[in-house]
């Protein structure tokens, strides 16, 4: 079960990949779990997005509210 501060995390990272101030703590939990992906560019930016499972959390979520 993620937290409410990993849930907001995940809703940010959808709507504004590009974040700078995310939290790091969130953020190494939604990897592990593998809810975001962070892939390293070739201008040695990193991009966040979310992967199908992250989808798929965020969908559930909403459909019950």
């Amino acid at each position: 079960m993620l937290s409410p501060h990993e849930f907001a995390t995940l809703m940010l990272v959808k709507e504004a990949p590009d974040q700078a101030d995310l939290n790091r703590a969130d953020l190494d939990v939604l990897l592990e779990q593998q809810l975001v992906s962070l892939e390293q560019l070739t201008c040695g930016c990193q991009h966040l997005d979310l992967t199908v499972e992250g989808h798929s959390i965020l969908k559930a979520l909403t459909r019950n509210h």
